[in-house]
């Protein structure tokens, strides 16, 4: 999210921006122009993180994740994620928010998302859709039931990576293949290494961007 941004969410916990005029909330965030503000504030508007009526000017946050009676939920996307080798640290910082329609959540509350980077699964077949190069990947930390063939976003030696994971009790490891046009090895963990690998959540949807 852009700096500009994060401070007129951060000023909306405390003031109506609303009854303000742009000239004094530059001002307030140390900003040279006003119409700058009205641009951050436009797209904080259009990402459903605030809800601005300029008939009664006022200007109020919205909450992020779902509320009970709403069709939309706003949901953080927390940096990205590799298709490939896993390479990208996993760090739980929100880069940025989207509004998703509450039916793609299946009803799920508690759900974030990662931007794809690589194409090791662009053969995935995730509610009928591949998770190509910046798609947005749903995830769902809540659900524990994670079984053989299911799409994970794993964390390997603190990197994020998105994958189908192949449980191999026998042998006592994990396997973490790739769907893809093109050829990437499986990466196999020891069920011992508990300490270097952990399964942040289940993939549920993805977005095509």
């Amino acid at each position: 999210m852009h700096p500009v941004q994060q401070k007129l969410l951060k000023l909306a916990d405390t003031s109506n921006l609303g009854a303000l005029p742009l000239r004094d909330i530059a001002k307030i965030i140390n900003e040279d122009h006003p119409q700058t503000i009205k641009h951050h504030l436009e797209a904080l508007e259009k990402k459903g993180l605030i809800e601005w009526d300029k008939t009664n000017k006022t200007i109020k946050r919205c909450a992020t994740g779902v509320s009970v009676n709403s069709d939309f939920a706003v949901i953080p996307v927390l940096g990205a994620a590799n298709c490939g080798v896993a390479m990208l640290y996993a760090e739980e910082r929100i880069v940025e928010h989207v509004k998703i329609s509450f039916s793609l959540l299946r009803n799920r509350r508690n759900t974030f998302a990662v931007r794809a980077v690589g194409a090791s699964m662009n053969r995935a077949n995730i509610n009928g859709k591949s998770i190509e190069e910046g798609d947005l990947v749903i995830i769902d930390p809540d659900d524990k039931n994670i079984q053989s063939n299911d799409y994970v976003l794993s964390i390997i030696d603190e990197m994020a990576n998105i994958k189908k994971i192949v449980i191999d009790l026998e042998h006592e490891q994990i396997k973490l293949e790739s769907e893809s046009t093109q050829h990437y090895p499986p990466i196999f963990i020891s069920t011992n290494e508990a300490s270097r690998y952990v399964v942040s959540g289940k993939v549920i949807q993805v977005i095509k961007c």
